[in-house]
């Protein structure tokens, strides 16, 4: 398989028509090797218009609505964001790439594993830091950020990520709450306080560990 034509194709048929507008983020996704960071066997679907299924019950997002969530999240260069939920860490590459130093929270041992080999090859030195922990607990000991992005569908925000956004700082995730399609969420911080507003349809699977907490209502 030809990765850079797949690359191309995904752009220019995935991205382009569909409001994926920041050159840096539609530069990183020509560049970035997404099929280094999925298992061997499933590299083939890294360019499909599909979320793709990984071990654990989770998933990659699929790269439209993976590129429309960092978008939303309007990181400028030298930014410090937060990766909940990382995966395999191509969310985090990308973020990288536009220019942000990136903290990325991970449980699975397994999808860290993969996320730390690929990083190692397509993140510049010192632009992203990997930590081992439960993401539903944000990463206070690195807070405070400019942007946290939640990599996956939940059902709520837990109330203490807000604590470790900076003022102004900006929070994406996809709610799930109020069934199908799930909804890309943006939450703004201002005066100590977070809003919320709706962008855009948009599926992810459900996280682990972002159910039970009291939470930002959406």
């Amino acid at each position: 398989m030809d990765f850079a034509d797949a690359r191309r194709l995904m752009v220019d048929g995935q991205l382009r028509p569909n409001r994926v507008e920041d050159p840096r983020i539609v530069a990183a996704m020509r560049e970035l090797p997404r099929e280094r960071f999925l298992p061997a066997g499933l590299a083939a679907r890294a360019y499909a218009d599909a979320d793709v299924p990984l071990p654990g019950g989770r998933a990659m997002l699929k790269p439209l609505v993976l590129a429309r969530l960092v978008q939303l999240a309007a990181v400028k260069r030298g930014e410090r964001a937060l990766v909940l939920a990382a995966g395999t860490g191509f969310g985090v590459a990308l973020l990288a790439a536009t220019g942000a130093t990136v903290t990325a929270v991970e449980a699975d041992p397994g999808l860290m594993a993969i996320a730390r080999a690929a990083l190692a090859a397509t993140a510049a030195p010192g632009a992203v830091t990997l930590v081992e922990a439960s993401p539903g607990e944000g990463h206070a000991a690195g807070a405070p950020y400019d942007a946290i992005i939640i990599e996956g569908g939940v059902m709520e925000v837990p109330e203490h990520l807000g604590a470790q956004l900076v003022e102004g700082g900006r929070l994406v995730a996809i709610g799930l709450a109020g069934g199908p399609p799930g909804r890309a969420l943006l939450l703004r911080k201002a005066g100590g306080a977070l809003t919320t507003t709706v962008e855009f349809d948009a599926h992810a699977p459900a996280l682990p560990g972002f159910a039970g907490a009291p939470a930002f209502a959406f």
